[in-house]
Parts: structure tokens; sequence; C-alpha cells
């Protein structure tokens, strides 16, 4: 009898703390979130094309509005606001059903018409109708990629009143928001999707990447941003370290087409003399990967057909070419002390082959920019990279070939120099639970939560 008292008692202790194991990584309601951004956001409306579009505008955005649809971590579409969708006439007339039961933190109803009116809000060329409960596109040309298109950023669903004020229907709804400096946002209890775990979150901006890591250290910080080149130094065994797949393209992009075919020549001279390697291992540690492609491998397939490296015999035979050589002025964000170090060493570079290149901060005849790409959909990101250089169009098409030759074609014009393909890094404190990056480089909170710190 005593023998099995103490199995027993063994068993029950056992029990016990297997019970109390799950509890300690079962979600918790409450607590406020405390995040860093390096971005000063000065508008929260995701419409709004005065502010470029960053990770930052993705992860906020994605707080407060929801899209049609959403994609997945495989560029693959997902259904959202929108239950189903269908495409007739040759992809140039599409109608989206819109989810019943779905309320703006204002409280009113999300309704066809309200999806309507946001979108042609967003795309003033858009012919968008309300039907029914479905809302209806129709094009003068087949549009196959309008549902990677809905899933962009700028195509949240918004509700504007008269007064500007904005409401969403996503997982957390605006308590107070001063432009640039904070915005607090407070859990909806309504919303669709169900209430998120975390009561707040209170996110500061225009913090140096160096503020953010000081505040995680202190305690004051739950989740910041990490620079890409500081990425290694964090400690995995303090923090939880999420990457995104490399989302960020850092370019050169001229202010304009060559003028002449030894402007031309100059430019390719340039392209062969950056050691996109030493760029990678000595200034970034690491992080990222060289490219020569505008869209990283792992999203086009071919990314590896264009060489990384550094030519410096044949930039010096190319410079040698030309009867005269330009002083260009190379423009850099002041901001980010990132890209006066990288305008440095492509200036270096550029002198080893005989070309002359002056980093100023802002504009110059060719300037050093980082573009976060807009979907991991190949087709919808070419594009989007394409508007956002000021390149001109290119009739693109969906098949790996002819998004190859389109690049191609492109890039043979010298416009655009790509360097390197970046990640987007965040570190957060280890009570943080359950929180992911999307593909597009957001970070996900809706099914966030912290763990407590009391006994």
């Amino acid at each position: 009898m005593k023998r099995f008292a103490w199995q027993w008692l063994a068993i029950s202790s056992l029990l016990v703390a297997t019970l109390a194991a799950r509890a300690e990584t079962r979600p918790q309601y409450g607590s406020t979130l405390q995040v860093g951004l390096s971005a000063a956001l000065t508008s929260l409306d995701p419409a709004d094309g005065t502010q470029g579009d960053s990770f930052a505008r993705r992860s906020v955005t994605s707080l407060i509005f929801d899209n049609l649809v959403n994609s997945d971590l495989s560029g693959r579409v997902q259904p959202s606001l929108a239950e189903s969708w269908q495409a007739a006439n040759g992809n140039r007339r599409w109608q989206f059903r819109i989810r019943r039961g779905v309320h703006f933190h204002d409280g009113t109803p999300l309704t066809a018409q309200s999806v309507a009116a946001s979108l042609r809000f967003a795309n003033p060329s858009w012919n968008v109708l309300a039907e029914g409960e479905s809302v209806i596109f129709e094009f003068d040309t087949s549009e196959s990629e309008l549902p990677g298109e809905l899933a962009m950023t700028r195509n949240a669903i918004v509700k504007r009143d008269q007064n500007g004020r904005l409401s969403g229907t996503g997982p957390f709804r605006i308590a107070d928001w001063q432009p640039g400096k904070t915005l607090s946002l407070a859990a909806d209890d309504n919303c669709w999707r169900g209430r998120a775990f975390l009561d707040s979150i209170q996110i500061a901006m225009g913090r140096s990447y160096r503020d953010q890591m000081t505040a995680l250290e202190l305690g004051k910080a739950d989740l910041v941003e990490v620079a890409p080149e500081q990425a290694h130094r964090v400690s995995p065994e303090r923090y939880q370290i999420l990457h995104s797949p490399p989302m960020e393209l850092l370019a050169l992009q001229f202010a304009h087409e060559a003028a002449s075919p030894e402007e031309r020549t100059l430019r390719q001279a340039l392209n062969l003399s950056v050691e996109r390697g030493s760029i990678y291992s000595v200034l970034l540690q690491g992080t990222g990967t060289p490219t020569a492609s505008i869209l990283p491998t792992w999203m086009s397939g071919y990314g590896f057909v264009f060489s990384v490296d550094a030519n410096l015999p044949k930039a010096r035979q190319l410079r040698d070419q030309a009867r005269v050589v330009q002083n260009w002025k190379l423009g850099y964000d002041s901001n980010d002390p990132l890209a006066r170090l990288l305008a440095e060493r492509i200036a270096l570079n550029a002198k080893d082959a005989g070309l002359t290149l002056q980093p100023t901060p802002g504009g110059g005849d060719l300037r050093l920019v980082r573009i976060a790409l807009a979907s991991s959909d190949p087709r919808t990101a070419l594009d989007a990279v394409f508007k956002r250089l000021d390149l001109p169009e290119a009739k693109l098409g969906s098949s790996a070939d002819e998004l190859y030759a389109t690049e191609q074609a492109v890039l043979a014009g010298e416009r655009v120099i790509p360097l390197v393909d970046l990640p987007a890094t965040y570190a957060s404190t280890p009570r943080l639970k359950d929180w992911a990056v999307r593909t597009n480089g957001s970070w996900d909170l809706a099914n966030a939560w912290l763990e407590s710190t009391k006994p």
C-alpha cells in the first residue's frame, strides 16, 4: 500500500508539472506591447501617396486595416475580407464577394459600397462598382494579376469620415495618434477574426536603430527593428530574432536615361567596378544576398543568372573607350548611417576603375535607393519596382522566362544597378510570444501575447 502511494504521488507530481508547463505556454490576455520604429510616419492612410512604401508602414497598416485578400508565403492569394472571387471576360471583369458580419471600428458594417468607395479613393482610374454583396471591377484590358495587387498595402480597406478620421476592420483600432511621434492602438473587442490577446500596442516612431536596441536592453521596448549591419551582434540567447526573406532591394538609380552610347558604356563600367561581395561581407556583415537582378532569386528563380562578380579589368577597358569621363554625384539618405558608408565604398570602387563619383547627401546624378518589394508575387513586385524607379513601362508576362527577358532588357539600359537584397530583421524580448514576420517584411502581431513577469 505504501509503495502504491509513492507511485501515485510521483504520477501526480508529473501531472502537475505537465499542466504547469502547459499553463506557462498558454496565451494570456492583457498587457501593452512597446514597439520601436525608425520611420516617422506622418499619415496612417494606406492610400496616401505622399509617403513611400516601407516595412514599417506595412506593419502598422496591417494592425488597423484589412485587405480583400492576402498573399501567403508562396505568393498565392488567400481570402480575407473577400470570401471568394472570380474573373470573366478574359480577366477584364472581376467579382469579389464580401464577407458578412464584419464591422469597422466605429461600429458601422462593412458593405460592398464601403469597399468600392475605399478602392476608388486609392485607385481613381479604376472602375469599381458595388453589386449586392459583391464588388465588381471592370477594365478595358486583361488584369490577370488583380488579386495580387489588391493584397498590397495601399489597397487596404478604409472608411474615411468627413473629418478625415480613419476606421478599419483590423485587430486594433486607433486610440491616440501623434503624427511622426507616437501611435497608440487598442484591441478591437468585436474584430471579425477574434479579439487580439494584447490589450494595446504603443509605437514610438522616429527612433534610430541604436536607440531602439538600447530601449530593448533596458526593458523599455518589447519589439524593435534591427539594422542589417547589426543583425549578427544581437544575442540569440537574450532575444528572439526573426527575419523575412530578402524583400528589400538596395540599388543605384540614375536620374535619367543615358544620353549617349558613351554614357551607357561608362555606366556599364561602374556596374562592373562594384564589389558586391565586399559590401555584403564587410559593410553588411553577412546580412542579405549580393544581387545583380531586380527580383531576388528566391522569388523569380532566375536571379543567379546575372553575375554579381566585379570585373575591374573590363571596367577599366570600358572606361578607356570614353573620350570624356563624367563626374557623377552619388546621392544618399543622410538619415541612414549605412547609406553613407555604402556610397563611400561604391565611390572607392569606381575610382579604382578610373571613374569619379562624389558621395553627397540628398539627390544627384544617381542615387543609392532602398526599395521594399511590394509583393512576393514576382510579376506584381517587378511592376511596382518599375513604377517606383520611374522606369519605362514594360509589358510583363506571367512566366519566369517572360519576366527574365523583361528584366534583362531593363537592366541592359543601365538605368538601375542592383547591389544587394536585404531582409527585414526584428528582435524582441523572450516575453513576446507567437509573433511572426510576414513574407512582405511586416510583423504579424494579431496572435501575439506577452508572458507575465509575475510569479
